[in-house]
């Protein structure tokens, strides 16, 4: 059953996680407590070996392999290989849980498009609807092992009352090599197509958004089996398996804690008359490595995590609750197409009719959210400048493209210099032709192809002494 604590985390409040590390369902204790406490036995066992059956000699080789081993654990780039292959897994997991079909949108549509209040009409939504679960459960049989310990066999489907022995005589009779979970769908599509013939489904409008919501809910059931067929590359399991399992087996030889290297020490002041020479200086010995054992908890955690939810539709404790998926859609959809069908309360006029701004009532819990503003946007409170000549609007040249000398920004006057135009522009006026057309050769053009000399020369006149009163400044 799948393990829900959003309650206990409403609220950021002190020790608000502290208080989900005392759970055992769920937890991480109860998927790794075995691989810990092997690998907590073996590094003991290697370590009394060193204490105490070892001689000096093969203490001192064991030290050496000892450091070569942690040097080449530290090669690993296990942080990022596992971070990256669980950052996939936790996608593919809610990938695989959005794909499971829920009827509730094709439910509406079923109880809007399918008319009639007598038997037949009854029969015709309750049918649709049924095939609907019909397929979403044979899919489900395919990759769940908690729907398929609940329906082993098609005669256990036919006596829940997901399908009928005439329906399992016809699915049965449909030779295929593959996966026959579209069956239902079929059916559903030709029963809707005759509801139409009969006059039930009152348009085709109707039919092409009835057969639209289904071919939504048929394309989860299909995406739902083909991450089941196509699982995540077992070459990429197996690399961070090999690296998960690699490190911690140099690791319960190299962080052993044993003799410290030959000339590893600092040098030591000279020794006085009848002094003894002090031990060489080295790691801490400490018979428990707390630093390594949270380290394996941290690591194989991970990739624990990442083992429980590659295939969320197994038995473990956060797999998704499939068979109660089940029960709730069925219920839900039969009860939308048929005891509500056409059971309405009646329309009345609401408590706030004559109101122009209506207010929910607020309790004493909450009466000091009313009082807070409603957010108007993030520039709402900003302060603008006090300075009148910042809020002018400035106009393009339309001729020259160039600004009034008058409209600058102040800062970046003292860049681009004096003549530098502001960044400030209006575009209201933007592109608008003032006097004379800013395209005189289209006119001169008009005026030759039309044999009248003289107009073509008053254009270009025109269009010359435009110009030059654009280039003033």
């Amino acid at each position: 059953m799948t393990v829900s604590y959003t309650l206990k985390v409403a609220e950021a409040r002190f020790g608000g996680f502290s208080g989900l590390l005392l759970r055992w369902r769920g937890s991480i204790y109860k998927l790794l407590y075995k691989e810990f406490f092997l690998f907590v036995a073996l590094y003991a066992v290697l370590s009394i070996i060193y204490r105490l059956l070892l001689t000096q000699e093969q203490r001192h080789v064991y030290a050496q392999v000892a450091r070569y081993c942690n040097r080449s654990a530290n090669l690993i780039p296990l942080s990022f290989v596992l971070g990256f292959y669980v950052t996939l897994v936790v996608n593919r997991w809610w990938s695989q849980y959005t794909s499971i079909p829920l009827p509730d949108q094709l439910m509406c549509v079923i109880s809007a498009s399918v008319h009639g209040v007598d038997q037949r009409g009854r029969l015709l939504r309750r049918t649709l609807i049924r095939y609907a679960n019909l397929a979403s459960v044979l899919v489900l049989r395919s990759v769940s092992t908690r729907v398929l310990k609940r329906f082993p066999t098609m005669e256990h489907v036919v006596d829940a009352g997901f399908m009928s022995q005439e329906e399992r005589k016809k699915f049965e009779s449909l030779k295929s090599d593959f996966n026959k979970y579209w069956v239902p769908c079929v059916w559903f599509t030709n029963l809707a197509a005759q509801a139409r013939r009969d006059g039930r489904i009152r348009d085709d409008i109707a039919l092409c958004l009835l057969l639209e919501e289904l071919n939504k809910y048929r394309a989860k059931c299909s995406m739902l089996f083909h991450y089941d067929w196509i699982s995540i590359p077992l070459v990429y399991t197996q690399v961070v398996t090999i690296a998960v399992y690699s490190f911690f087996g140099l690791s319960l030889v190299g962080r052993q804690f044993v003799e410290p290297e030959a000339g590893a020490a600092k040098p030591q002041k000279p020794l006085e008359s009848g002094q003894e020479p002090a031990p060489a200086l080295g790691d801490l010995d400490m018979y428990v490595p707390l630093t390594t054992l949270l380290q394996f908890f941290f690591y194989a955690g991970w990739l624990k995590v990442a083992e429980q939810i590659i295939n969320p539709f197994g038995e473990d404790d956060d797999d998704f609750e499939t068979n109660q998926l089940i029960d709730r859609n069925l219920q839900v959809s039969l009860l939308s197409v048929d005891e509500m069908y056409q059971n309405l309360p009646p329309a009345e006029k609401d408590q706030y009719w004559d109101e122009d701004q209506p207010q929910p009532p607020y309790t004493v819990a909450t009466a000091a959210e009313s009082l807070r503003p409603s957010f108007l946007g993030s520039t709402f409170n900003l302060r603008m400048s006090d300075d009148p000549e910042q809020s002018l609007q400035v106009e393009a040249s339309p001729a020259s493209g160039r600004l009034a000398p008058a409209a600058q920004t102040p800062l970046l006057g003292r860049f681009l210099g004096a003549g530098a135009p502001s960044p400030a522009i209006s575009l209201r006026n933007f592109g608008r032709a003032r006097g004379t057309p800013r395209t005189p050769h289209l006119l001169r053009l008009r005026a030759e192809e039309g044999g009248d000399p003289e107009a073509a020369s008053r254009i270009e006149e025109e269009a010359a002494e435009s110009g030059d009163e654009a280039l003033e400044p």
